[in-house]
């Protein structure tokens, strides 16, 4: 079975993007990221929204295309030098991406690890088309036996090489996040400062829609419509992660493409986490990359947040139950009145 189109976050703008009473929203969209991909530009003209969000959507399709995991790019030529063992010059913009994984990674307890690239394609989601099967329990022991990971790569200058043939790289959980942050940056030196960017349910939000806060809502993983809304200020970021992107049923048993790296096998405990993560540098990144984690840990996620100096999350269990830390319990409106059972986190 193949995961539902669904994205994490849902863009509430409902009529916005026909007509504002003061200004126009101008808006472009492209499939990039193996996703949809929206920029919004509040309250400038066409003639320079236009070109403004148009740099954005290049930017995202050269990021995407260079760092493909399994179709010819840079990434895919450097995870082949690493499985033949041999050492690789990189581009100064891959040893930037590598170094800052590495710390975050670290940050993370390893739970967020680009270095599994091998253990996503063994259970087949390094692919347009989900599989129907379940990987090969031979070829997932020896990876448990390896347990490659980006720690194991090493960069001398702008050369890399891995201490184990079965580190292969991808981004997929990391680079959405870092075109957030560029094109916050190619915005602002086209003088855009209103505006709101969406990558597949991963948002930033700029400035204001005209003078009104910027309105988002969470997705609710097993139901059509949003769990909740959020309105986010200037340079604010939020991000999900949530086993309905991405999964393939065998049996009747779901198995999602966020995978636990200590165990290697697919997260069964959560069905979605989101994260709202304060303005700051790379915002955009951390939003993208905090997910992951907080998502594999569970119940242990209120520790680990504190870790990463995440305040705002919203967690919602197997059984359907929500958590929510106290912080994004005071920013959320819960779409059908507050969900039973909630647990509210200091």
């Amino acid at each position: 079975m193949r995961g539902s189109s669904r994205l994490g976050l849902l863009l509430i703008l409902l009529g916005a993007l026909a007509a504002c009473g003061r200004a126009p929203l101008h808006h472009q969209e492209a499939f990039v990221f193996g996703t949809r991909v929206e920029v919004l530009i509040a309250g400038l003209p066409e003639a320079q929204a236009r070109p403004a969000a148009a740099a954005v959507l290049r930017e995202f399709d050269r990021l995407h295309r260079t760092y493909h995991a399994w179709k010819p790019s840079e990434l895919s030529a450097l995870n082949a030098a690493l499985a033949a063992g041999r050492r690789q010059a990189v581009t100064s913009e891959m040893a930037t991406l590598i170094a800052d994984a590495q710390r975050l990674a670290l940050a993370s307890e390893q739970l967020f690890d680009p270095g599994i690239g091998r253990l996503v394609s063994l259970w087949g989601f390094q692919s347009d088309d989900l599989p129907a099967a379940l990987p090969d329990a031979g070829a997932l022991a020896a990876w448990r036996a390896a347990r490659p990971g980006i720690a194991d790569v090493q960069l001398d200058d702008q050369v890399a090489a891995s201490r184990k043939r079965e580190v292969a790289l991808d981004f997929g959980g990391y680079l959405k996040g870092v075109a957030l942050d560029r094109a916050a940056a190619i915005l602002a030196a086209q003088g855009v400062h209103d505006a709101l960017l969406n990558i597949g349910g991963n948002v930033m939000a700029l400035g204001s829609k005209n003078g009104q806060r910027w309105r988002v809502g969470i997705q609710h993983p097993r139901q059509p419509g949003p769990l909740a809304t959020i309105e986010l200020d200037d340079g604010e970021a939020i991000g999900t992660s949530g086993d309905y992107q991405r999964y393939f049923e065998v049996d009747g048993r779901r198995y999602c493409h966020l995978l636990d790296p200590r165990s290697g096998q697919p997260v069964e405990h959560t069905q979605a986490l989101s994260v709202l993560i304060s303005p700051r540098a790379a915002a955009g990144t951390l939003s993208d990359v905090a997910s992951k984690p907080l998502f594999i840990a569970g119940t242990d996620w209120p520790r680990l947040a504190r870790r990463l100096q995440v305040e705002h999350v919203l967690r919602v269990d197997a059984e359907g139950h929500v958590q929510v830390s106290a912080a994004m319990h005071r920013r959320l409106v819960y779409v059908g009145g507050q969900p039973p059972a909630l647990e509210i986190v200091p």
